[in-house]
């Protein structure tokens, strides 16, 4: 999607700030002794209390849609976790992403990650630095630079610390619809890819693995995503529109908390 005037950019951060408080209250509820389910059903009753529509849910195949409001992926579950019965402890990683439909049919689509309890030093630096390489290619979503130069940030952050970022899913426009062009993978070469426009509406994300150069793959039930060695992985999304000096963020998500 194209913004393409002053009052489309108002209405689009209306929603945007909407869909940031719905997703600040499952942070506040992600604790420990939380129960991914309950925290996904939370979801579902503030969507409905705000009068706007789950985004996630009916997403895929007709022979496996999405069934759920958010996807909850904890510790080595890296992306698309199906939220479960099973309570969070101390020491997880958690990683919650959400979307929504508002009344004037704009889609949004963020994500956190949250450490239960006071972090290792190892899963706190693994949250800043997937957040920082994020952060970094987010703020380079202005006029002129190419979606390359996003990708090469986060990728770069993520191998000096030795991590790895997941090549197998990308960030991607976003607007009357969940997934538009174009896509912007966590990696690539600075100087390359498409060049972006003013108006853009994006979505830039990353899952970043404790590993270097780590795989994934994916369960049986065709949604959840885990990584090959069993590293934890964190991940972050933030939405922006793409402007001439710096971008616009819907999602203003930047100051959260990690823990």
């Amino acid at each position: 999607m194209i913004i393409n005037s002053d009052q489309q950019l108002a209405k689009y951060q209306a929603v945007g700030k909407k869909s940031t408080e719905i997703l600040w209250q499952l942070w506040e509820a992600t604790v420990a002794g939380a129960i991914p389910l309950q925290i996904d059903r939370l979801a579902e009753s503030l969507c409905q209390k705000n009068g706007v529509t789950p985004a996630f849910k009916g997403v895929g195949s007709r022979k496996n849609p999405y069934r759920y409001t958010t996807c909850i992926s904890v510790n080595d579950t890296v992306v698309h976790g199906i939220p479960s019965s099973i309570p969070l402890e101390p020491g997880d990683l958690v990683k919650v992403d959400f979307g929504m439909i508002s009344t004037e049919g704009f889609y949004t689509d963020h994500c956190f990650t949250k450490a239960i309890g006071e972090p290792s030093p190892e899963d706190l630096h693994l949250l800043k630095i997937a957040r920082r390489g994020v952060q970094e290619a987010a703020r380079k979503a202005v006029v002129g630079n190419q979606v390359g130069d996003l990708g090469s940030t986060m990728a770069s952050v993520a191998e000096k610390a030795g991590f790895s970022t997941v090549k197998e899913f990308v960030g991607h426009g976003i607007g009357f619809t969940m997934h538009d062009e174009p896509q912007i993978p966590a990696w690539g070469r600075v100087r390359s890819g498409l060049t972006l426009k003013r108006g853009q509406v994006l979505c830039v994300e990353s899952q970043v693995i404790a590993s270097s150069d780590d795989g994934v793959y994916m369960e049986d039930d065709g949604w959840t995503i885990k990584s090959n060695s069993g590293a934890k992985a964190a991940m972050f999304e933030y939405m922006v529109v793409v402007q001439e000096r710096k971008p616009v963020f819907l999602t203003p998500t930047l100051d959260w908390p990690l823990y």
